[in-house]
């Protein structure tokens, strides 16, 4: 990982009026954030090496256990290849896995002298609504701002034409390995790399 110097983190605490860019990935059991379980998060943090460049930095990867009384649905569960229950999956407590990821996002957000972090995530919404019922069930402190977030979807609609993630990437230059997709680490790092080439691609329009 780079190492961002002051000028770094002043310049990333003014692009983003004062916020932390971070990107996020779940996988969970269902589509409904109340009843559906997180089964797996994924962080990415944001840097920027000497030039000014965007690049992804740290990943951060926790498999949860179910809460008690979550909804497992089938379909989602056999789309994402994840069994819940797996001994192998190594899956902590949806609090224990959520103060393991928070932790570093708010050292990032200290770090760059920045207010809050902003969600980021390939349809942020999704990933957004689920955190933050994760969040209201542990009783645990948020990093991410309440409603913002920013959608490479939309970002990627716009500079490439594509709201697939994996055309998307395509499209930006970058390698994308469907036997992969679907894993909260894959998908997250992915993303983040095309947030990335939508930032340095922005920079280079503006000179």
């Amino acid at each position: 990982m780079q190492h961002v110097n002051l000028k770094q983190k002043t310049i990333i605490k003014k692009r983003f009026r004062g916020f932390l860019p971070v990107v996020v990935d779940v996988e969970t059991s269902g589509l409904d954030p109340q009843k559906n379980a997180l089964l797996e998060m994924c962080i990415v943090l944001i840097d920027m090496d000497s030039n000014g460049t965007y690049l992804r930095g740290a990943t951060y990867f926790e498999h949860v256990i179910p809460f008690i009384g979550a909804e497992l649905n089938p379909e989602s569960l056999e789309f994402n290849q994840i069994d819940p229950y797996q001994p192998f999956r190594f899956a902590i407590d949806e609090k224990v896995a959520l103060d393991n990821l928070f932790g570093p996002i708010f050292s990032a957000i200290k770090n760059c002298q920045c207010q809050r972090a902003v969600l980021v995530g390939h349809n942020a919404w999704f990933d957004l609504l689920f955190i933050k019922q994760a969040v209201l069930r542990t009783g645990i402190r948020s990093p991410f701002h309440a409603f913002t977030c920013f959608d490479t979807a939309t970002l990627s609609g716009l500079f490439y034409g594509q709201t697939v993630l994996a055309k998307a990437t395509h499209a930006a230059g970058i390698d994308f390995d469907v036997q992969q997709a679907h894993s909260a680490i894959y998908d997250a790092e992915k993303t983040a790399d095309l947030f990335c080439a939508i930032l340095n691609t922005w920079n280079k329009l503006r000179i």
